[in-house]
């Protein structure tokens, strides 16, 4: 049995010890400041036993978090899944609390409560994000991860093991391929370098291809060639070896807030809302930026002086370049950016076409003779985007959106990508937390995409939490 084989376990126990370890900080820590190390209250005349009410608050704290599923492996490593279980749990926890003691009337010291429940919870947070760091590193290099057979045609195969390659973090690692009803050329998949397992639609010759390459999940993509009833009898088989099963819809670049399921006739179907940014999604959205970019203005204005003087000492010219982009319905505005080239750099753009290292109709060069000293170091670390909040706080921009594209660009798109245009151009975006110049035309659009579908303010809030790990990083800043 190799290392990995038992991780899942080795990795809940950890985590039932880091939660305990949080659980009895964040209590105890409550006690101590609320009442003192050795207390003497009455409360409604009654003497309240307050350190078996710790104690009874620590064991069922931790069970909540074990009754919520919190510690299951599947969950961990990526999405927010995890965070949002361990936040329900504890919150059920307290409110709970609050009903019994106001039912059987038990005056419960409320500094005590207030301190125990943001403290254990930021604790219990923080604690998973570690954690989830720590197992993130070992599943780049390949280990902690479920080893999954795909089910499915070739093209399902291939663009299955594309997607879970290329996010290591969820914890799956495609090790073979089961075609059902397909003759294929050879025994491997081209596209996805998979060994080939079987054809027949049959369970006995699947658990039989599981077992070959000792897979524990298996995952069934759309369009499989197998009868629902040999699906049914599959799922009961890979139950009773506890392997997991999978079912993958065709359905892509979805979050999971717009997908919905509801059982009718033993058929789980799945409900996929329509994606919408109008109303009052609308106008929080542009409070948010509203708020956060005038902050923002205030809390950077040292830096974007310090900036501007050291772009008029570096070259002759302005200070700030401006520049024509396409923003939501296809409305022009006005981009500002802190001048990081020579004056002449949309003269010089043409001789440097041959050299363009960007795909689809981005032009990116990493060493642009272009770009002037002081623009450089303003790129790496993206000052020179900051008066972009100019933008954000006029209404052409917001905080977080697709790229603002060039005219050029959009005169480019295929119908598909025209998509972007629906909303506002970003400051930041998925484009800038995954990479920024390092991607590709491809994903950059998909990242788009993703963000226009599937747009919500909270995730708004985790790209701009995102985005200052991204800028300090400097990952594609050039």
């Amino acid at each position: 049995m190799n290392e990995d084989a038992d991780w899942r376990r080795r990795w809940s126990r950890l985590l039932g010890v880091v939660d305990a370890f949080v659980i009895i900080w964040a209590v105890v820590g409550a006690f101590i400041i609320r009442f003192g190390v050795e207390p003497d209250f009455m409360v409604a005349g009654q003497e309240v036993a307050y350190l078996w009410l710790s104690a009874a608050l620590v064991i069922a704290w931790w069970f909540m978090l074990g009754a919520w599923n919190s510690r299951q492996s599947r969950i961990l490593g990526s999405g927010a899944d995890e965070y949002k279980r361990v936040s329900a749990a504890s919150l059920w926890l307290f409110g709970v609390v609050a009903i019994v003691s106001y039912v059987l009337r038990f005056d419960t010291a409320r500094g005590y409560v207030g301190l125990a429940l943001p403290v254990g919870l930021l604790g219990l947070l923080l604690g998973r994000w570690l954690i989830r760091q720590h197992l993130n590193i070992k599943r780049r290099q390949g280990r902690h991860m479920s080893r999954l057979l795909l089910l499915g045609g070739p093209g399902a195969v291939s663009h299955l093991a594309a997607s879970f390659r290329r996010s290591k973090n969820a914890g799956y690692l495609p090790v073979a391929a089961y075609m059902p009803g397909v003759q294929s050329q050879g025994p491997v998949e081209p596209d996805s370098g998979l060994q080939i397992l079987g054809h027949k639609p049959d369970t006995v010759s699947i658990v039989a291809a599981i077992e070959t390459c000792g897979a524990d999940a298996v995952a069934v993509s759309a369009g499989v060639q197998l009868h629902p009833q040999t699906l049914r009898h599959l799922g009961w088989e890979l139950a009773s070896r506890n392997i997991g099963l999978i079912m993958a819809p065709a359905l892509t670049d979805i979050a999971g807030p717009r997908i919905h399921t509801q059982q009718v006739a033993g058929l789980p179907l799945i409900h996929v809302t329509t994606p919408t940014l109008e109303g009052g999604q609308r106008v929080a959205k542009r409070l948010f930026d509203i708020a956060v970019s005038g902050a923002l203005l205030v809390l950077v204005s040292p830096v974007l002086m310090v900036a501007a003087a050291l772009v008029r000492l570096d070259s002759p010219g302005p200070v700030f370049f401006r520049q024509e982009r396409v923003g939501m319905e296809g409305n022009r505005f006005v981009m500002l950016k802190f001048r990081s080239m020579a004056v002449d750099a949309e003269a010089k753009l043409a001789a440097l076409e041959q050299n363009n290292e960007g795909s689809g109709p981005l032009f990116k060069m990493k060493n642009d003779p272009r770009i002037t000293r002081v623009g450089r170091f303003l790129r790496r670390f993206s000052i020179d985007e900051l008066p972009q909040l100019c933008n954000v706080l006029g209404g052409s921009m917001s905080l977080v959106g697709p790229r603002p594209p060039l005219p050029r660009e959009v005169e480019a798109y295929e119908h598909d990508v025209r998509r972007r245009l629906l909303v506002k151009p970003g400051l930041t975006g998925l484009w800038q937390v995954s990479g920024r110049s390092n991607l590709s035309w491809q994903d950059s659009v998909r990242l788009d995409l993703y963000y226009v579908e599937n747009w919500s303010l909270a995730g708004d809030f985790s790209i701009l939490l995102r985005t200052v790990r991204a800028v300090f990083k400097s990952t594609g800043a050039y």
